[in-house]
């Protein structure tokens, strides 16, 4: 009896993981670029009393027997589907439409990615993230430009006051991994590599295996409020269930206790 305890109380942990999952996946659903989390979960030891095949009486079990000790988190994967684009008409704001990833520079000096494309300008022109982080390959606006065209290549053009042609300042390079669900989330909509992910692949938006960029579009959030509120119900109520077998285990323990001879 004590063993229905203890499995339960590995189900009910299970289940606090995963609303911690939903629970952020819900905060982030106006984030830009977000992608969702999945806790992915398995059973753990089993106690074996009798093996499958053992002889008996010059038979053979068929099937022995095996009592579960519980479940637990086996992984939190980040869902890299697309979000919904949302038109802001910012020139600076630029959608991937389809894999790849931003590139940046941290302060210190390490690489990360993002999919979040609000772009900003500091004050040497540069395009940064909205935490100020650059673009790799940096990418400078000039003074006295009156307009900024960023096409589905990546190209960035710009028409300088006075002028009448526009003048290629950049090209926006996008960054893909073998196995984007291998990246470490960092904060701040950026991810970085792992030895999971494989050697971050370099190339022009619109290549073989990249998206195009979409300039005057936000890609948001890739989470579903109506799926996040099924998996919170189916949640709540596996909670209770285990709960429900600790109490069960503790009332059949005390009946058990209180037996007279």
């Amino acid at each position: 009896m004590i063993r229905a305890l203890w499995t339960a109380a590995t189900g009910m942990q299970s289940q606090q993981t995963n609303m911690d999952v939903i629970a952020n996946n819900l905060a982030n659903v106006n984030s830009s670029g977000f992608k969702k989390s999945r806790a992915d979960f398995q059973d753990i030891l089993y106690q074996t009393t009798r093996a499958a095949g053992a002889g008996v009486d010059g038979g053979e079990v068929p099937t022995g027997i095996q009592i579960g000790l519980g479940s637990r988190v086996a992984a939190v994967q980040k869902v890299f589907t697309s979000g919904d684009f949302v038109q802001t008409e910012s020139e600076l704001d630029v959608a991937i439409e389809g894999p790849g990833f931003f590139q940046v520079i941290l302060p210190d000096g390490t690489d990360a990615y993002t999919r979040s494309g609000a772009l900003k300008k500091d004050s040497t022109g540069r395009l940064v993230t909205s935490d100020g982080f650059p673009l790799i390959p940096e990418i400078v606006i000039p003074e006295g430009s009156t307009s900024i065209a960023i096409g589905s290549g990546g190209t960035v053009d710009v028409l300088l006051d006075g002028e009448s042609t526009p003048t290629e300042v950049g090209v926006i390079e996008l960054i893909r991994f073998g196995n984007p669900s291998g990246l470490k989330s960092l904060g701040r909509n950026l991810y970085s590599e792992t030895p999971t992910t494989g050697a971050p692949i370099a190339g022009t938006p619109g290549e073989a295996g990249f998206g195009s960029l979409s300039q005057g579009f936000l890609e948001g959030s890739n989470v579903n409020i109506m799926e996040e509120m099924v998996n919170m119900i189916a949640g709540q109520r596996a909670y209770e269930v285990n709960s429900k077998t600790i109490k069960t285990a503790d009332e059949m323990l005390s009946i058990t206790s209180q037996l007279v001879r």
